[in-house]
């Protein structure tokens, strides 16, 4: 292995139940915050560190009906010690002994191989979002893949930033998708694909990738055998030909745009709220001066209607951002409150 990089490791821990499993990543992490909040796995399910880590660090996915836990670098020893203290996961309606549990830990992942290797999507890669998928059916079909390949690569090189790995010289990615016709799924609109993709980069069994990962979209698996990988070498011309080299440069670019389109995104948003605002304002006072001819009321009255009227349309604005904040919390992390609106244990 190459020296210069950490020695990152991971964990995979597959529950063997009593029956087969028919929920969802989300169920299954409100059962540990609801029914185990003391144990080392909880505060890595419940939104404790999503300020700290922009990558989940301990992910859940149902696999063939069966619960796979995954831990990443500082996920690895709260993942590991489950089977020592969980034996059944109740879920109120039903309750599901675990007879058996089945480790797998690897080291060096996250290190740039000097061959090429394969994965493939178990499940849907929600690779694009409201802002890509415009990108994307705008981009000519002939560049549709070049695109995918592009979004992949800036997906994989903010990944090994996340974990500490120098990725100086970038990464290179092909995707290999039998439809360039993205589904749509989740409640979000994200679009998705099936298929497969190459790169130069080891990554663990069965974690995520794209959006919607703390729902279980974007599963990945290795296809190849580690023991064949090669490495302290880069890869041959000939076996990158096809594959589009993404840099540590086109992430900063993506992430400036963002940064760039927030403040514009704010102002334009508070504009259209003080017009909106203005114009109820204009429409309460045009009302509230008829009702005063109309039904000859005082002045006095009339502007303190107004001003209780105007409150409530301040209220109304607060509570809807409340919402907004919600949904972007949901996209990151889970937290008990979320759990708590959205399953009945």
């Amino acid at each position: 292995m190459n020296e210069i990089f950490p020695d990152i490791k991971t964990a995979v821990l597959r529950l063997s139940t009593d029956k087969p499993v028919r929920k969802t990543p989300y169920q299954v992490k409100g059962v540990f915050i609801k029914k185990h909040a003391s144990e080392p796995i909880t505060p890595m399910l419940d939104g404790t560190y999503r300020k700290k880590f922009s990558y989940p660090r301990v992910q859940v996915k149902i696999l063939n009906e069966q619960i796979y836990i995954i831990g990443i670098k500082e996920g690895v020893e709260p993942v590991l010690s489950i089977p020592d203290k969980i034996k059944e996961l109740d879920f109120g309606n039903i309750t599901f002994t675990i007879n058996e549990f089945e480790e797998k830990t690897s080291k060096q992942q996250f290190t740039l191989s000097g061959s090429v290797v394969e994965y493939s999507f178990l499940t849907p890669w929600a690779a694009l979002n409201h802002v890509t998928g415009k990108k994307y059916r705008a981009t000519s079909f002939k560049k549709k893949v070049s695109y995918l390949n592009k979004l992949l690569g800036i997906n994989l090189i903010f990944l090994a930033k996340e974990m500490g790995v120098p990725i100086e010289k970038g990464i290179y990615t092909k995707v290999e998708v039998p439809n360039l016709h993205p589904k749509s799924i989740d409640d979000n609109k994200w679009k998705s694909f099936k298929g497969n993709f190459k790169t130069n980069i080891i990554l663990p069994n069965y974690i995520g990738l794209g959006n919607g990962v703390t729902r279980g979209y974007g599963t990945i698996s290795g296809l190849f055998d580690i023991s064949t990988v090669v490495f302290d070498k880069e890869l041959d011309k000939e076996d990158r030909d096809d594959m589009d080299l993404v840099l540590p440069d086109d992430l900063n670019k993506k992430r400036q745009k963002i940064k760039d389109k927030k403040p514009m995104e704010k102002s334009l948003k508070k504009e259209k709220s003080h017009k909106r605002v203005h114009k109820q304002r204009s429409k309460q006072s045009l009302r509230l001066k008829k009702n005063f001819y109309k039904k000859n009321r005082n002045y006095a009255k009339s502007k303190r209607i107004l001003s209780e009227d105007f409150d409530v349309i301040v209220d109304g604005n607060i509570i809807a951002s409340e919402k907004v904040n919600d949904v972007q919390d949901d996209q990151r992390f889970n937290t008990e409150k979320h759990h708590k609106k959205q399953h009945k244990f």
